[in-house]
């Protein structure tokens, strides 16, 4: 565990201390957590990788253009798949009564990205009890931007059977991969008719929406880092750029390039 994460867990159930508070973690390797609370809420996102995070209806997969809301005591785990480097947001209890009070999805925007940046840099070796003006003022805008920013159904529910789940996981690590649902069947030691059955059961979405599903939010991620369209279509697994562009319009309301300059 790291210095910063030390003096974090110190303070994420502390009643009293700064009003908010902000750190950066940067993993090269994957990052995971078990099932906690806070007394605080929590923001958190990524600025680079993908998160799972669980609750208690399941794992959602959020991309990196997104943050996750969590009121206080709200029991959660997360993952990070593969390298990654994020950020999180710790509110007092007492600043959370009109702020979401349930467990959701934001979209970033890039005013909340900077000030949290900004609130990062805030040294944590003594919290005050007190913001400084300027901080308080900071933290104001970040609190607003959680108001107002709107909530994006975009995760991706994972299965709870171990057996779906490994299947689901080497879905979104290699999401071009084109098997057939009897083929993934055969490799995930699961009958055909079990795995689909059980997909809808436990995420809402039969096999072959969900892949598709973990393939656009793939995609969200490559267009934020600027990919061009049709390398994207690429390397999720589309025959041509056309094809991706057209499910991807019909996902979204949107096409790629649109998208990304509303990013």
């Amino acid at each position: 565990m790291t210095e910063t994460l030390q003096r974090l867990n110190e303070w994420v159930n502390a009643a009293d201390g700064p009003l908010l508070f902000a750190a950066q973690e940067h993993q090269e390797h994957e990052l995971a957590a078990g099932p906690h609370q806070h007394v605080r809420g929590q923001l958190f996102g990524s600025l680079s990788g993908l998160l799972s995070v669980g609750l208690g209806d399941g794992l959602w997969i959020v991309p990196a253009i997104h943050a996750v809301w969590l009121p206080p005591h709200q029991v959660h785990s997360g993952r990070s798949h593969g390298p990654f480097h994020g950020w999180s947001v710790y509110v007092a209890e007492s600043a959370c009564a009109d702020l979401p009070q349930r467990a959701c999805t934001l979209r970033t925007s890039g005013l909340l990205r900077e000030a949290v940046l900004r609130a990062c840099s805030w040294p944590l070796e003594t919290p005050a009890r007190a913001l400084a003006p300027a901080q308080a003022h900071l933290a104001a805008v970040i609190l607003e931007e959680i108001r107002s920013l709107p909530v994006e159904p975009l995760g991706l529910p994972l299965p709870s059977d171990p057996r779906l789940q490994r299947i689901a996981r080497a879905l979104i690590d290699e999401p071009a991969d084109d098997r057939r649902l009897e083929q993934w069947a055969a490799w995930g030691a699961v009958s055909a008719r079990t795995l689909s059955r059980r997909f809808v059961a436990e995420t809402g979405f039969n096999f072959t929406a969900w892949r598709q599903r973990a393939r656009m939010l793939r995609a969200l991620e490559m267009l934020a880092a600027d990919m061009p369209v049709s390398a994207i279509a690429l390397d999720l697994g589309y025959s041509t750029a056309s094809a991706f562009i057209s499910l991807f319009r019909r996902t979204f309301g949107d096409t790629p390039a649109s998208y990304r300059l509303r990013l």
